[in-house]
């Protein structure tokens, strides 16, 4: 690992030589693309020059003679050695992390599918309670949440609701949240007070932008339809719901949230680009190797990743075995702790990996 380190570090002073000299200085392309790769690697270089330093100075201290020394003296020099050999210890395990091969879609803008699963009424009002957790979190972190489109069930449940979050990191942090969620709980249309079990779905599809994917306009056929949702009349006055169909693929988008025709076909199109992002991306990782079954994250639609147990007032997170309580807070939107151990087990499981 400090071979490869190495490497990178030297890598790193021959793009600080090129991006200072004349023949680069007077090529914007060329000094553009130089200076992206060194902002790639710079917080790696810098962390590993700090990590050399507490080194050096850790090989200093322990040259003292301490025999020499007197008491006092000597305990300060071994809380200094104490000191830096953590230091050295915990910087390693960083430049270890960060050497884990990075996400290409953790900065990106997503776009969130929830939908109803198996439970009747009870799994649309579900559905709707994972819409306001994500709506919540995502508040929290100061994203911005835009519906696409919705379709309600009758006792103010969604069976599916489509929405934008828009914010750094967004894809990173919930990636984690594809797959089924199931809960148990007595439904409000329960009269006996048996606990019913029900589900939904969560998919998460990093926003891709025009150029990445490749749409054949000739290959769309675009419907304009009055919306049916709530917005009072002037919803029903002109027809600005929009459909689109992307003939190859069967995929069907839909958006009726705006007023305007256009702001729809925009945040259709935005969804359609998403999911054929992502069939893409599926199908390129499953060329270069077999997608691991326990990846967390991994967006497997028919595996159950978490449980919120009502009665119980828990929280069941399958993939790594995790208990935690107060489902309240959880949905109102506090993910932060439980998204940290989930992206920390994943980390583990990618070094582990990596060092194998």
């Amino acid at each position: 690992m400090l071979d490869k380190l190495k490497q990178i570090e030297k890598r790193y002073e021959e793009l600080e030589k090129q991006i200072a000299s004349p023949e680069i200085v007077s090529d914007p392309q060329q000094l553009q693309r130089l200076a992206q790769e060194r902002a790639t690697i710079e917080e790696l270089v810098t962390m590993f020059r700090e990590y050399k330093k507490a080194s050096r100075e850790l090989e200093d201290v322990k040259a003292m003679h301490i025999a020499g020394l007197d008491a006092e003296m000597e305990t300060l020099v071994r809380q200094e050695i104490e000191s830096l050999e953590s230091r050295q210890e915990n910087l390693l395990e960083e430049l270890k992390l960060a050497l884990l091969p990075k996400d290409a879609n953790d900065e990106r803008d997503i776009i969130v599918e929830v939908r109803a699963g198996a439970g009747g009424d009870e799994a649309g009002l579900f559905a709707a309670d994972l819409f306001r957790m994500y709506s919540r979190y995502a508040q929290n972190k100061g994203w911005a949440v835009d519906i696409i489109d919705s379709n309600e069930s009758g006792i103010g449940g969604f069976k599916e609701i489509i929405f934008e979050i828009k914010g750094r990191g967004a894809f990173s942090r919930l990636k984690y949240e594809r797959g089924v969620h199931r809960v148990q709980r007595v439904p409000v249309t329960e009269s006996s007070g048996r606990i019913h079990t029900s589900t939904a779905t969560v998919a998460v599809l990093p926003e891709a932008e025009e150029v990445e994917v490749d749409i054949n306009p000739e290959d769309l056929k675009t419907d304009i339809f009055h919306s049916g949702g709530a917005g009072g009349q002037n919803v029903n006055k002109v027809a600005t719901a929009v459909r689109i169909t992307h003939l190859p693929t069967g995929i069907v988008t839909v958006c009726q949230d705006e007023r305007s025709q256009l702001r729809n076909r925009n945040k259709a199109m935005a969804v359609l680009r998403a999911r054929l992002l992502d069939i893409e991306q599926r199908k390129q990782e499953t060329e270069v190797s077999q997608l691991r079954r326990s990846q967390v994250g991994s967006g497997d639609r028919a595996e159950k990743i978490r449980t919120y147990n009502f009665p119980q007032d828990r929280l069941t997170d399958h993939r790594i075995s995790l208990n935690m309580h107060n489902l309240p807070r959880i949905l109102s939107g506090e993910l932060d702790e439980l998204i940290d151990a989930i992206a920390t087990s994943e980390q583990a499981k990618q070094l582990a990996e990596q060092l194998a």
